[in-house]
């Protein structure tokens, strides 16, 4: 007689929260300061502010925006600040960086708006290997949010879990 196969896993009371479900999805367009650059390395203030005022818009239009430079060149901190002025009204949001670091900007955001309340006194495994960059610095924040309300915190697939934390 065969014994019924049980899925331990499944019948335990852990909750998986999966970063990856936090991470940005919507596309990102990136502001290049090198383009609006004398030769590619040096800000003319009236060329810079006329090139400005010439931006099509429309491209940056309820987007997530990435302000960089990508020549090592010295660029002063109000030509930044003028390109806020002229995306913000316009973009879902501006920040300063890469694309890869908005998109960590915006998934620690995520993280923090998570509601804990779902997770108070239960034990918790935060998901470890997936498809996309969550980063060290998506742990870190889940583990500080969640630290005061859960009973244990641990790490990697409900089969296979690096405990981080139990309640005493």
């Amino acid at each position: 007689m065969a014994e019924e196969i049980i899925n331990k896993v499944s019948e335990s009371a852990l909750i998986t929260l999966n970063l990856e479900e936090y991470f940005p999805g919507e596309e990102i367009e990136l502001f290049d300061m090198k383009d609006y650059l004398f030769m590619g390395l040096i800000l003319k203030e009236k060329d810079f502010r006329e090139a400005l005022k010439n931006i099509e818009l429309d491209k940056f239009s309820n987007k997530l925006v990435a302000v960089t430079c990508s020549a090592d060149a010295v660029i002063p901190v109000w030509a930044y600040m003028l390109v806020a002025s002229y995306l913000q009204p316009v973009a879902k949001e501006v920040a300063f960086g890469t694309e890869a670091e908005l998109k960590k900007q915006l998934l620690l955001k995520n993280i923090a708006q998570i509601n804990v309340d779902g997770f108070t006194g239960k034990r918790v495994v935060i998901k470890g290997c997936g498809e996309l960059p969550v980063g060290e610095a998506a742990y870190l924040e889940a583990t500080k949010l969640l630290r005061p309300v859960a009973k244990s915190i641990m790490y990697g697939e409900p089969c296979s879990t690096v405990p981080i934390f139990k309640r005493k």
